[in-house]
């Protein structure tokens, strides 16, 4: 896990049923600020925030379920609304009334979901990369270029984003031979890929590294 200095690191089981961990930063008493990040990232991607802020707030910054070094959900359900219902959730176990909640890409789309779910758990809502879910027809057609990004995610050869988010066990149950390295921290699902094509890699340059000289 990155470090970072005033961090607290903790974990939580919510009703919601999955392990959540959040980072917090800022003192203990100071206006709570919900922050829910985009895909696919986790708590670090607020780091510069809470240096800016420096100590006027307390940011509480989830991974979302299955990334970062949350757990993953008992139902398997990834759609921005059950991450809404871990951040409500999640307040109510930090016995938290009221906070201020930012949200950003899709987490910004679950910060929306979440206010209108419970507008009284929130003094105010600030998104940032995600589009206003109420424009005029012509103004969403005119930026709907913005969205392209999304398309390979929705129709890539074997569903993209699930097998990017699958966890361990769904991966050897899909017919892929486990690996017999071990798997580093970092190499959390949503990772996994990546972390794969980087060990194969690094596993070639050994291999010729290793291999005697050809001579002619």
């Amino acid at each position: 896990m990155p470090s970072l200095a005033g961090v607290e690191h903790t974990f939580h089981e919510l009703p919601t049923g999955v392990r959540v961990h959040v980072a917090s930063v800022g003192p203990a008493g100071a206006p709570a600020v919900l922050a829910l990040h985009g895909w696919p990232q986790h708590w670090w991607v607020w780091r510069d925030v809470t240096r800016a802020l420096d100590g006027e707030y307390r940011v509480i910054a989830p991974d979302m379920r299955g990334f970062g070094w949350s757990g993953w959900p008992a139902d398997g359900d990834f759609r921005k609304q059950r991450v809404a219902d871990d951040a409500l959730a999640l307040l109510d176990v930090l016995g938290l009334e009221r906070v201020k909640l930012v949200g950003h890409d899709w987490g910004g789309w679950a910060a929306i979901l979440a206010a209108l779910t419970a507008p009284e758990r929130f003094s105010s809502l600030t998104l940032m990369g995600i589009g206003h879910p109420w424009v005029p027809r012509g103004l969403a057609a005119r930026n709907a270029y913005r969205l392209a990004y999304m398309l390979p995610l929705a129709v890539a050869p074997g569903s993209l984003p699930r097998t990017i988010l699958r966890p361990p066990a769904a991966t050897a149950s899909a017919g892929r031979r486990p690996s017999s390295r071990p798997t580093s921290p970092s190499c959390r699902p949503q990772r996994r890929a990546g972390c794969t094509a980087r060990s194969s890699r690094a596993s070639s340059r050994r291999d010729r590294a290793g291999s005697p000289s050809r001579r002619d």
